[in-house]
């Protein structure tokens, strides 16, 4: 299993290009499932997300072929007609979001089996919500041994769609039911992230009618087919607000390019708040710190536009070195402080009491031996590697994979020591 070694110490100096969205890829690469023509999609992140749904998508009839096109990476998914329905225990289990074929595949051909995506260490994240907006949309449900049985054999009708909470999947997985149905679907109280908007935009260019997309209300008008399109991943706000958090971890100025500094208003906020200079400009953003120390501030999560919790954890690690005593209140998901006690191996002063956690600022961080329990939490403690004395080893870093492209390459382009170790043996990969 690789690990992540990092010497820090090195400030961090340069551009680094960000990749299309991961949250937004996956949604995307499941909407080729809704029409028999091509869906190019440009801008396509290559990570093990993409893959693990790649392979699902093949089984169930889509063909799938990757290539570098004149605007970067892109994905071609073709899916003539669903070969079968049924998407397996073994490859659901290896990314959540893959339970999103289960709308595609009911509104195009009126049956599926799907299992059901089980657990997760950051929370019970139940798919109550996203069978509840099905049946809304006139779907048989069953659940029998750990899958669900749906069955629409007249098609999806047109429904009602009020979520109790607010639900960034759930709100994703309606939008890819309802384009087919008949009538009008109504969702309210749906999730506002650009992931959403993005969705919505690239299901319009296929032929759908959504309106609203990015507000708390979203009206799409079904219809009785959708063609193919190409259309472009937006960038990953996600990957852009760690990034902006390393280069204030470890200090210097990067660019990040490639992207948006609106997606993240919530996070520059609050850098600038702790003593970060942070510049937007019009393919993405600088940030710059050179010397002083940072000051605590508070965040609390929250859905978009709030403060996002997938960089929760990133921004606690630079809190860690904040003057001072920051609170940061966690309202997202349960779990999600795992990072805390691998934090502390490094010498950070946190405390955690139920989704309330506080970082009680330290003069500097000593390398060790961390462990990644999930995709954010690995990130932030490269992130706070960066800024350790010494070296700092990550184990489990097929988390990284699973979310953030060419991390290695993209900060050892800026400077930072950072080289990926094959196997438990550490022998360090070229």
């Amino acid at each position: 299993m690789d690990r992540i070694a990092i010497t820090g110490g090195a400030r961090l100096n340069g551009e680094i290009p960000i990749s299309g969205a991961k949250n937004s890829a996956i949604k995307l690469m499941a909407a080729s499932l809704l029409t028999e023509e091509p869906l190019r999609l440009t801008n396509m992140p290559r990570l093990a997300d993409t893959r693990f749904l790649g392979r699902l998508l093949q089984r169930l009839g889509t063909e799938v072929v990757e290539s570098d096109g004149a605007e970067g990476p892109e994905t071609l998914l073709t899916t003539r007609e669903i070969v079968s329905g049924f998407a397996p225990y073994d490859l659901v289990r290896q990314m959540r979001a893959s339970f999103n074929v289960l709308g595609p595949l009911l509104a195009r051909s009126g049956q599926a089996k799907v299992s059901l995506p089980g657990g997760c260490t950051i929370g019970a994240r139940p798919v109550d919500l996203h069978l509840k907006a099905l049946e809304a949309l006139g779907a048989k449900i069953d659940l029998h041994e750990g899958y669900v049985y749906a069955q629409a054999p007249r098609g999806l009708q047109g429904g009602q769609v009020e979520f109790p909470f607010v639900s960034v999947g759930a709100t994703e997985h309606t939008l890819l039911a309802a384009v087919l149905a008949h009538g009008e679907t109504v969702m309210t109280n749906a999730a506002c992230e650009p992931e959403i908007t993005d969705l919505a935009e690239c299901l319009n260019r296929m032929g759908a009618k959504v309106s609203g997309a990015g507000t708390p209300t979203i009206t799409i008008q079904g219809v009785s087919r959708l063609s193919g399109a190409t259309h472009a991943v937006l960038p990953d706000r996600i990957e852009t607000g760690t990034y902006a958090l390393a280069a204030a971890m470890a200090g210097g100025e990067v660019r990040l390019t490639r992207t948006r500094s609106d997606f993240i208003q919530a996070l520059i906020d609050k850098m600038v708040e702790a003593g970060v200079e942070v510049t937007p400009h019009n393919d993405g953003l600088t940030v710059k710190r050179n010397g002083g120390r940072l000051k605590a501030v508070e965040i609390t999560t929250d859905p978009y536009p709030g403060f996002a919790t997938d960089l929760q954890a990133q921004f606690m690690a630079l809190m860690s070195l904040a003057e001072g005593e920051s609170v940061i209140r966690e309202t997202i998901f349960e779990n999600r402080f795992m990072h805390v006690p691998e934090l502390g191996r490094l010498g950070a002063d946190i405390s955690v009491h139920g989704g309330e956690a506080r970082v009680r600022g330290v003069e500097s961080l000593e390398g060790a031996q961390v462990m990644a329990t999930d995709l954010r939490a690995s990130v932030s403690l490269v992130i706070a590697g960066l800024a350790a004395r010494g070296e700092t080893i990550v184990n489990r870093v097929y988390h990284l994979d699973r979310g953030f492209e060419r991390l290695e390459e993209k900060l050892g382009a800026c400077g930072a020591q950072v080289r990926r170790l094959k196997g438990d043996g550490g022998e360090e990969v070229e």
